[in-house]
């Protein structure tokens, strides 16, 4: 029955699939489908995990700092742990197509409060994990200022630049933004391989020793705060279904995507891992890391391949960065615009961009809270020139590590969420291996999430009884208790709201035929929105 506005909604599962996806609110209330493609998506998620920041940035710091020489073993295991999560997580994303991705999983499976505190959790997260590469973008940037151009740059100039350039670039077309994400992270991970077979090429004084793939190289007392420090390195891979609205065959592409991810980031990074303590002998790489730091791989490659390739890769340092700050920035866009769609933030932010189709005031909310942040930082700063150190040590490691303790907190949830989903679909037979998959996994991550905690103060080099310690989590559990809050609040005060929290686009349909209901006479009340 018409009702003034469109009325069809297309299946993203048909034969030649959709050309966008239409719904009764109108074209201003959706993303855009078949956007994306198995290539696209890949790349968009694997830009988050930042390849040469890991190599160059977290590597030498897992094993300078915690003293863990077993570090390549470590990425196996966790891939192992991000694999067996992927089982459930996948089969979930073959029945809920939902930008809100973690929170609409967890409304699905735990309730719609439950989906609501999640709502903001992933919210703060991946904004702060955003945000936290400004400060070491910046402080790179002035470095090759300096070096190269011989001009002093304070850290948060070509901070605040790249949040103008993101924020600018997150209003265009997602498949725009993975052409310029893909070539980025392309050109990275070229040069980071260039590296691995030079190393392996030319080893250090052990030659290509295994020793590093041993288990007991994963003893000491930093095991914990190791494990924090590389498993933020796989942050992106569970982006995938935040754009299962905008690909062409979501039920087939997301799990795909997913899979090919983490396998891709796990081998990677052990390669890579292992071939930083090749180079410098397994006996050495603890010492070699503490004394070079972040320095570490750039003196590997200048002894190896040249002053050239080197400058090379600290400019690619750089565009590695930014597209990884891209790639959080079109994810909390998309959170933000889901929230919007069901309610849970102003209407305003469940609109998209009427050329693009991109969640344009979802983008404008991160720009606008990236600028707050990093002038902040830059305020504070005690030097009259700015602390070089500053924005690593504080922006980066503070905010890194407040994302990273959410988005593990968000993925122990997601897995409980999974078996709560199958069995109330009166489905737990037909999936138990995969449910049993989605149970190991979570006890995994919540014993990953309170070695994050127990050791936050390590993590963010925080003085012994700082209040760093408690209050960087706490930011974490502060949101998830104000969504748990608001979600209460919606349901007493408008249940119709709180309902369709993690619906994402079959709210619509629910609408459409209440509508459509309430315009025969005497027609029963539309039924209430399913929650399996």
């Amino acid at each position: 029955m018409p009702t003034g506005r469109s009325t069809t909604l297309t299946d993203p599962a048909g034969p030649a699939g959709p050309a966008e996806i239409r719904t009764y609110k109108g074209q201003d209330r959706a993303l855009r489908a078949d956007r994306l493609g198995t290539a696209g998506l890949l790349l968009s998620v694997l830009a988050a995990s930042a390849p040469l920041m890991v190599v160059a940035g977290v590597m030498p710091t897992t094993f300078g700092v915690m003293g863990i020489v077993g570090q390549p073993l470590l990425f196996v295991i966790l891939g192992a742990v991000l694999a067996l999560f992927s089982i459930g997580y996948a089969e979930m994303s073959r029945h809920v197509h939902n930008a809100g991705a973690f929170y609409a999983y967890i409304a699905r499976g735990l309730g719609p409060t439950a989906g609501a505190g999640a709502s903001l959790v992933a919210l703060v997260a991946y904004s702060a994990m955003q945000v936290g590469v400004y400060g070491i973008l910046g402080f790179e940037v002035s470095g090759l200022f300096a070096t190269y151009l011989d001009i002093e740059l304070a850290w948060w100039i070509p901070a605040l630049a790249a949040v103008v350039l993101t924020g600018a670039l997150g209003w265009l077309k997602i498949d725009l933004n993975a052409k310029v994400i893909g070539l980025l992270l392309l050109i990275e991970v070229v040069l980071v391989v260039v590296f691995d077979l030079a190393a392996l090429g030319k080893p250090g004084p052990d030659g290509l020793s295994l020793h590093a793939f041993n288990p007991e190289t994963l003893g000491g007392a930093g095991l914990g705060t190791a494990l924090c420090f590389c498993i933020a390195a796989f942050v992106g891979f569970e982006q995938s279904p935040v754009y299962a609205e905008e690909t062409s065959k979501p039920h087939i592409v997301v799990s795909r995507v997913m899979f090919l991810a983490v396998g891709f980031v796990a081998l990677f990074f052990a390669l890579s891992a292992w071939a930083l303590t090749v180079a410098t002998g397994p006996g050495e790489v603890v010492k070699a890391s503490a004394e070079a730091g972040p320095g570490l791989l750039f003196q590997l490659t200048e002894s190896r391949l040249g002053g050239a390739f080197t400058d090379t890769l600290h400019v690619l340092f750089v565009t590695g960065m930014f597209a990884a700050m891209l790639s959080f920035h079109n994810v909390v866009a998309r959170y933000a615009f889901a929230m919007g769609r069901e309610g849970l933030l102003p209407a305003s932010f469940g609109r998209t961009n009427a050329g693009t189709g991109a969640p344009a005031t979802g983008s404008l909310l991160q720009t606008v809270v990236s600028v707050v942040v990093v002038l902040a930082f830059a305020f504070t700063d005690d030097l009259p020139t700015g602390d070089p150190t500053a924005p690593v040590l504080h922006l980066f490691t503070w905010m890194g590590s407040v994302g990273a303790l959410g988005v593990t907190l968000l993925m122990a949830a997601a897995s409980l969420a999974v078996i709560a989903f199958f069995v109330r679909r009166g489905t737990a037979g037909a999936q138990v291996w995969r449910l049993v998959a989605a149970g190991l996994a979570g006890l995994a991550l919540l014993g990953i999430a309170f070695w994050t905690v127990k050791d936050f103060g390590v993590l963010v080099g925080a003085e012994e009884g700082s209040a760093l310690s408690w209050v960087l989590p706490g930011i974490i559990a502060a949101a998830a208790v104000v969504g748990v809050a608001y979600g209460l609040v919606l349901r007493s005060t408008r249940p119709e709201v709180h309902a369709r929290i993690g619906l994402g686009n079959e709210a619509f349909r629910l609408d459409q035929a209440a509508e459509s209901v309430e315009q025969v006479p005497h027609a029963p009340h539309a039924p209430h929105a399913p929650r399996g």
